[in-house]
């Protein structure tokens, strides 16, 4: 059976031969080029301005297509703020299973206040502040989301712990502006579609100076999610709402060999028992 996700079959423009992407990030698909084409694109004009063009073109779609996730990101997070924190609470579920995910959770967040944070730390997309407070009794914290409402939760959150933070509104997407000592993402890396998990990566490379820490805590595959469609998930909130956000599950071997390739070194990637996957990197 065919997958029907995979984008239609077209025929190169240069040599005439059909050929089928396989994803719809392909070069070939924007290009009109077969991979034989494209292999041979230096030694002909032709072939190189396709070359150029499909380049050109795949480039203005995928920055499109960031642009609809973080505008879908943001109505989502933005209506959802008052019911984040229902996630860390293990609402709904069986007594057994909300314990499982409460001890994975004691066990990641003991991970975390073990790294050694220094200085100057970035979180990126960080909600309603949940990993805040911790991050912020260990350097400098500035905390970045595209969301007022969940940002300001955040805020009250550092308040009720006498702590402060330099928070902004800002997209986990947009290009460092300096370098730091740290950098943390929460339950963000599973917003990032998998073609564009190196792309990512490579931006949270460029926000650390030489030594500087990464970390992440991000969601794994467990009991009780809601499958994908292709890299969307349906979300509903209590009034009924529904929205489809981008989705993925990464494994930990992707990740240690994605954050090796970003230029990442001393690479470590773990998973508690059920629910998270645990990653550090240093740059």
């Amino acid at each position: 059976m065919s997958d029907p996700s995979s984008p239609a079959a077209f025929n190169c423009l240069w040599c005439g031969r059909p050929h089928r992407p396989r994803t719809p990030s392909d070069l070939e698909l924007f290009a009109r080029l077969c991979p034989d084409c494209i292999g041979r694109a230096q030694d002909n004009e032709f072939l190189r301005f396709r070359l150029r063009e499909g380049l050109r073109l795949r480039g203005e779609a995928e920055r499109a297509d960031i642009g609809a996730d973080t505008a879908t990101m943001k109505a989502y997070y933005s209506a959802r703020a008052a019911e984040y924190d229902e996630t860390y609470a293990g609402q709904g579920w069986a007594p057994l299973e909300r314990a499982v995910f409460m001890a994975d959770l004691d066990a990641a967040t003991l991970w975390l206040d073990g790294l050694p944070w220094r200085g100057e730390i970035v979180e990126l997309a960080a909600g309603t502040g949940w990993w805040s407070p911790l991050l912020a009794q260990k350097g400098e914290l500035s905390i970045y989301d595209i969301s007022e409402e969940v940002l300001e939760r955040a805020r009250e959150r550092l308040l009720a712990h006498g702590l402060r933070a330099h928070i902004h509104l800002r997209d986990a997407w947009a290009e460092p502006d300096r370098q730091v000592e740290g950098l943390f993402t929460g339950l963000w890396l599973s917003h990032v579609r998998p073609a564009r998990l190196a792309e990512f990566l490579a931006l949270a490379r460029r926000w650390l100076k030489p030594g500087g820490l990464y970390a992440f805590i991000d969601e794994a595959p467990g009991p009780g999610y809601t499958p994908t469609v292709g890299d969307l998930q349906p979300r509903r909130l209590r009034d009924g709402r529904e929205f489809m956000i981008p989705k993925a599950y990464h494994s930990a071997e992707m990740l240690a060999e994605t954050l090796r390739e970003a230029g990442f070194a001393q690479v470590e990637v773990s998973t508690t028992s059920r629910h998270f996957v645990l990653g550090r990197a240093v740059a």
